[in-house]
């Protein structure tokens, strides 16, 4: 979930976003101020060529300035204009201690981060976002296995106190996840691989054994408070791994066909997964939403969505609704016939049931991932923000009311890709 910075009432809210145009992208900040919606792109800049990789985008300063990092020296700064080849990293935010962490998911050919990690893999970078004095400070980069990543924090809870803070790194493309030290408190561990989870089944591979690289194809990761477990997707063999964060042992598997990430209902208690079904019908997509109960390991329904492909999906933090953003996917006739221009609402206060109650027409996202962001006060949903990338909009909706209140300008041309920086303030998670 994303959030809208919010610091002066339900009314007001700021945030910034980086549009990726394909050969160049470009920082927008949208912000709502008594009543109005303002709208304000950072320029953009040229740049000598370079021998290694681009500038990393990190964010956006509170004096509106974009701020990089240079990839070889980890310098970070903040200039008035961005480089229009900036590359803008996909990031988790560790909330407890308020530090982003970038994934980089390597060359497109190796998967290997060649700069930092040689050809041993590829890499994630730690940044305090906010210390004591106030400038971003690069805290790490570590290698880990080759991309793509995601990232889960873990660490002490209530009922499984023995939890240690830790990071676990999935690497979509050797099948494993690398385990992170994650406590500044122990230097030995902190910012450091020391554990390889090898997600392998070889029953499902041409092994004898298990294996890295392996086609486990992980990718969808959450960690449930209400059980103390991880629950991994692997996409290659329609399973989730369900790891003992103390451990780091996978102690079972729990079969989860057509889904490509995995959602955790904010009680921890059951896993919502997503995807689509391209084989069924070679003119129509099949959208599907599959709810797990994390307690039992045991599938209790599945919700077919005609013609929608799930691209994002984000519970309210009460739990109460779920909202479904469409995009698309597939070529010929299953990409005409996709709905790419709605979002769907379910009453999920009744998991495992969900039920469509709404769905609200927006702009169209004719590319494959529409993220979503919530305005929140006090814990209550105020403003639903929907980027519609080919159009260049932001549509409004009303948390309360369920409808599209304004429809925001915020591109002259369709955009690649829409990513919400979750840099300042109250932004944070994805």
């Amino acid at each position: 979930m994303m959030e809208a910075t919010n610091p002066n009432g339900a009314d007001d809210w700021s945030f910034a976003c980086h549009l990726n145009y394909g050969e160049e992208g470009r920082v927008c900040i949208v912000t709502k101020k008594a009543g109005r919606v303002h709208v304000r792109s950072i320029p953009a800049s040229t740049r000598a060529a370079a021998p290694c990789l681009p500038p990393v985008f990190l964010g956006v300063s509170p004096q509106g300035e974009a701020i990089t990092m240079d990839p070889a020296n980890k310098a970070i700064s903040a200039a008035d204009e961005l480089p229009v080849d900036a590359f803008a990293a996909y990031a988790y935010r560790d909330v407890a201690q308020n530090h982003a962490w970038y994934m980089y998911d390597g060359d497109k050919e190796t998967g290997c981060d060649e700069l930092n990690c040689g050809a041993s893999g590829s890499s994630v970078t730690v940044i305090d976002a906010a210390p004591d004095n106030g400038a971003p400070r690069h805290l790490q980069t570590i290698c880990v296995g080759r991309g793509h990543h995601v990232t889960t924090f873990v660490g002490p809870v209530a009922a499984f106190p023995d939890i240690p803070r830790r990071a676990f790194v999935s690497n979509l493309k050797d099948g494993s996840i690398s385990v992170v030290g994650n406590d500044p408190a122990d230097a030995a561990t902190y910012l450091k691989v020391v554990a390889t989870i090898n997600l392998c089944e070889p029953e499902k591979e041409d092994f004898d054994a298990a294996a890295i690289p392996n086609n486990a194809f992980p990718h969808g990761k959450v960690f449930s408070a209400h059980t103390g477990r991880i629950y991994s997707l692997n996409n290659g063999y329609g399973t989730i791994a369900v790891i003992n964060p103390v451990s780091n042992r996978i102690e079972e598997t729990i079969a989860l066909k057509t889904s490509s990430n995995l959602l955790l209902s904010p009680d921890g208690r059951f896993i919502i997964g997503k995807g689509a079904d391209r084989k069924a019908d070679p003119e129509h997509v099949l959208g599907r939403l599959t709810v797990v109960d994390a307690v039992t390991g045991t599938v209790e329904g599945t919700l077919d969505l005609p013609d929608l492909y799930p691209s994002t999906y984000r519970f309210t933090p009460d739990g109460a609704r779920l909202y479904v953003t469409s995009a698309a996917t597939g070529k010929g006739a299953q990409r005409d016939n996709l709905k790419k221009n709605v979002v769907q609402i379910f009453d999920s206060s009744a998991l495992p049931e969900l039920r469509l109650i709404k769905e609200l027409t927006v702009g169209s996202a004719d590319c494959s991932r529409r993220p979503i962001a919530f305005v929140e006060q006090d814990g209550v949903v105020q403003t639903v923000l929907i980027p519609n990338p080919t159009d260049g909009s932001l549509s409004l909706l009303s948390g309360a009311a369920d409808t599209v209140t304004d429809t925001i300008k915020i591109s002259d041309s369709p955009v690649g890709e829409f990513s919400f920086c979750l840099w300042d303030g109250g932004i944070s998670g994805c």
